[in-house]
């Protein structure tokens, strides 16, 4: 990704909101929803777990994910917010594969009209 191509999240923030929303979903989609590989999901998940911050369970044949939502960020920046106050804001984003469809009353912008705006 070149100078102009930044981002506000990392990869980490995207796989998190990824398995926040939908904590049945398979690495490979996360990965290609957000653009980056496999492994490296699996590396970003290892991470987190690690952390602390999201719980993987074998159920059969698949991985469900638990995000603690009560846990903190990890910089002193932002060391007063919860997961779950970061996940308020990201969690009905339609970027990430979902298990259920969003509430009715959520529209999402439309990306062409968000980008002249």
């Amino acid at each position: 990704m070149g100078r102009d191509g930044w981002t506000f999240l990392t990869n980490h923030g995207h796989v998190l909101a990824c398995l926040a929303v939908n904590p049945e979903v398979l690495l490979r989609d996360v990965a290609t929803s957000i653009g980056i590989t496999e492994r490296a999901v699996q590396q970003i998940v290892g991470d987190l777990e690690r952390a602390g911050v999201v719980i993987r369970v074998r159920v059969g044949r698949r991985n469900n994910y638990t995000v603690r939502r009560d846990e903190l960020f990890r910089h002193r920046v932002e060391g007063r917010v919860t997961i779950g106050d970061f996940l308020d804001l990201v969690e009905r984003a339609n970027a990430c594969p979902q298990r259920k469809p969003l509430p009715h009353r959520f529209v999402p912008a439309e990306p062409d009209r968000v980008a002249r705006q």
